[in-house]
């Protein structure tokens, strides 16, 4: 398998942790890909996956798989892990919490890109975005217990 990867990316990270847990590090060939939204495209990434985004995890049978909650996924299921609970109930409160933090890194990235610009950033969005990450973190902290007192699965690999 071929992962794109880059070690600036939070989903890139959620990906490698899934690997080595799932125990899959000599079966994974890491190909250092530079991605950036004020960059052109970069090509190598682009023949994989049109989306132009990392990570992206090219398969053994040559499948490419965009998106760290696929890629972890398929990890999964791969290797026979169990971060993906089999129970509903179980699954369902772990991928919330994926969900939840895949959600807020998100906003982060897009506010970290709005922070850059050369012209003053549009309050509008930085304040609602203020809002959402704030709101989102008085969650996970309210949740944190319970975060922790679970089998360690996906839901703790995104927070």
């Amino acid at each position: 398998m071929k992962l794109h990867w880059s070690p600036k990316s939070p989903f890139v990270r959620k990906v490698m942790i899934v690997i080595h847990e799932c125990g899959l590090s000599d079966q994974v060939e890491l190909q250092r890909s530079v991605v950036a939204s004020q960059l052109p495209p970069n090509e190598n990434v682009l023949r994989d996956s049109p989306l132009g985004k990392i990570p992206v995890l090219v398969t053994n049978e040559g499948l490419a798989l965009p998106d760290s909650r696929v890629i972890t996924e398929y990890l999964n299921d791969y290797s026979n892990s169990n971060l993906f609970p089999s129970r509903p109930d179980e699954k369902v409160k772990q991928l919330r919490w994926q969900a939840l933090a895949d959600g807020l890194t998100d906003v982060l990235l897009l506010w970290r890109i709005e922070l850059s610009r050369e012209e003053m950033p549009w309050a509008g969005l930085t304040d609602g975005w203020l809002v959402k990450v704030r709101r989102t973190m008085q969650l996970l902290d309210h949740e944190s217990q319970e975060l922790r007192a679970e089998d360690f699965a996906i839901g703790q690999v995104s927070v």
